[in-house]
């Protein structure tokens, strides 16, 4: 047999052992490639993320929600030391992990340095750390200046746990106006001057009926007369802390 075609008779031979070995696939069926396995360290987060949450459930969580000047910081305060609630403000914790230099902390710097948004995921999962990091030893969580939007609200519930109540200190524009003017006399802010409280004003109302609406609508709004004395309107929060 000539060179040429000898080397194809065992080409072909063997590739018909070949054949014979491995059975034929079937021409209707196609076999997916299997899923790639999830990294360790994603599992361990899954892990992590579903018992942390889990720690959270029995705790009373409330948003507060009131305009500036209202006097939700100092509501707030008067909860902690009453109810032995932990006051968490979503600013604060961005300001905190900025000032740490950690890993996630430069890239808020960055974030906020280019005057973007910082993403919602973060901002939750700060949250999230917060709240585990004191689930042993507090009676509940006041959230602070929180949701600004009903997307906000929604997603803290899907990642963290629903809210117990939104406690809403309401008071009037002129009230408020006339406290941080007040407060800019010995503040030092620069954001405490009329025009721009006026502007801040608008921007919170455009943000917070929607959220408040949401809220009313399956009932856990709890909204305070925000008008009279500091002692007044703490009468009002004991009412509703006192009933959970």
């Amino acid at each position: 047999m000539h060179r040429g075609a000898s080397d194809l008779y065992i080409a072909v031979k063997r590739a018909g052992q070949d054949s014979r070995q491995l059975p034929a696939p079937h021409p209707e069926v196609s076999v997916p490639p299997p899923p790639a396995p999830a990294s360790p360290e994603v599992l361990l987060c899954l892990v992590c993320g579903s018992m942390s949450t889990e720690k959270l459930k029995h705790h009373k969580i409330i948003f507060v929600v009131g305009g500036p000047g209202s006097g939700k910081g100092t509501q707030c305060e008067k909860i902690v030391q009453k109810y032995g609630y932990t006051h968490l403000s979503t600013g604060d914790l961005l300001r905190a992990e900025v000032s740490s230099g950690s890993e996630r902390g430069k890239k808020l710097q960055a974030i906020m340095e280019k005057g973007e948004l910082v993403p919602l995921d973060t901002v939750l999962d700060m949250l999230r750390d917060a709240m585990v990091a004191k689930a042993d030893v507090s009676k509940g969580f006041l959230i602070d200046g929180y949701p600004r939007e009903v997307k906000q609200g929604e997603e803290f519930e899907k990642k963290i746990a629903p809210p117990t109540l939104l406690l809403y200190v309401d008071a009037g524009k002129e009230t408020m106006v006339k406290r941080l003017l007040k407060r800019g006399e010995t503040s030092g802010r620069v954001d405490d001057n009329e025009e721009t409280i006026k502007k801040r004003l608008e921007t919170y109302y455009k943000a917070t009926e929607p959220v408040i609406a949401f809220y009313k609508s399956r009932g856990i709004v709890r909204q305070l007369n925000a008008e009279g004395s500091v002692e007044e309107v703490f009468q009002q929060v004991c009412s509703h802390l006192d009933s959970l």
